[in-house]
């Protein structure tokens, strides 16, 4: 039975929130089997290329800013300043497209390299221009120990299938990542003569927390207007689908624990909206491949989402 979002509770957009950082957690035992799991804090890598977004510190931050790696990747916390860095593509095959990244992480971490700087870089490769954005993060404790502590007796049970999001509680609770994820489309369209950027064709790609930031800019941002937009293993719950929304690619595996057990309400929504939608739901994969070499079909999402870009006419010049 078709329900409208505006009447959720906010309690159900807490326990919403609380899935995705189950999500961000504990991907990796249930769906990434890599070596190297323990999480090693490490040297904050360079970011010299990083510009700042401009939307200000987090309001009553007191963690800074902090990494670590784990399952072969890096990771980012306690992030205090959003930052949008750009991965341009070679003059010669840029098709003036661009994409901005949001990694995952449930709103406490980010996964920069499998879901932010390994997916941009492969973007730019095939010439669209791509923008990691490090959006602002709930803060967690400094210490290391006391994080994993915290996360561990937190989330120590199993997860729960998540339920719809009310926009207006996407509005309050997501302000700052909304704020950057503003930002980001704001400061991509003024440099967009300098990138070599059509101002038209930006569109947004996010993983787990960061297809929900995605569909949330898409939802009840402004003046973002993404050209098109990524749900990469985030929440599918119903929605009420804007007037103006953009083709959607969608991608999800069937052993996901935390997204595979609802009804892909954002499928239906999209698709009974007449608007633009692909789901490419795999048998395996689990939750967090990202761009992770796999032997689960669930690794060609890239080279599926690609074609998908080349069908909405983003791999190839404006004419």
């Amino acid at each position: 039975m078709k329900t409208n979002l505006i009447n959720r509770s906010s309690s159900h957009f807490g326990l919403f929130r609380q899935s995705l950082l189950l999500a961000a957690y504990l991907w990796t035992a249930q769906a990434v089997a890599q070596a190297n799991d323990v999480m090693t804090p490490i040297a904050a890598p360079d970011q010299s290329n990083a510009i700042e977004l401009g939307t200000g510190p987090l309001p009553d931050a007191k963690a800074q800013e902090s990494w670590h790696s784990q399952y072969g990747s890096r990771f980012a916390r306690n992030v205090t300043v959003a930052t949008l860095t750009p991965f341009l593509p070679d003059a010669k095959i840029a098709s003036g497209a661009a994409v901005i990244v949001a990694p995952g992480g449930g709103f406490r971490t980010l996964s920069m390299d499998n879901e932010g700087w390994d997916v941009a870089k492969a973007l730019a490769s095939q010439g669209i221009a791509a923008f990691v954005l490090k959006y602002r993060l709930n803060q967690t404790p400094a210490d290391m120990a006391a994080f994993e502590q915290e996360m561990a007796q937190m989330f120590s049970g199993t997860a729960r299938r998540p339920p719809r999001p009310e926009p207006s509680e996407m509005v309050k609770r997501l302000a700052p990542q909304l704020e950057d994820s503003s930002a980001a489309f704001t400061l991509i369209r003024k440099r967009a003569a300098e990138w070599k950027v059509d101002p038209d064709r930006i569109g947004m790609i996010g993983f787990s927390a960061g297809a929900m930031l995605t569909m949330a800019t898409t939802l009840v941002g402004k003046e973002t207007k993404p050209a098109f937009i990524a749900n990469i293993y985030g929440p599918l719950a119903e929605v009420t689908v804007p007037a103006d929304a953009p083709p959607l690619f969608v991608a999800l595996a069937a052993d996901d624990p935390f997204f595979a057990n609802g009804d892909f309400g954002l499928i239906k929504s999209w698709h009974l909206a007449k608007k633009p939608v692909e789901f490419h739901f795999y048998e395996q994969g689990g939750h967090g491949f990202g761009m992770y070499p796999k032997e689960t079909t669930s690794t060609g999402w890239f080279n599926a989402f690609s074609s998908w870009l080349k069908m909405h006419g983003m791999m190839q010049p404006k004419k």
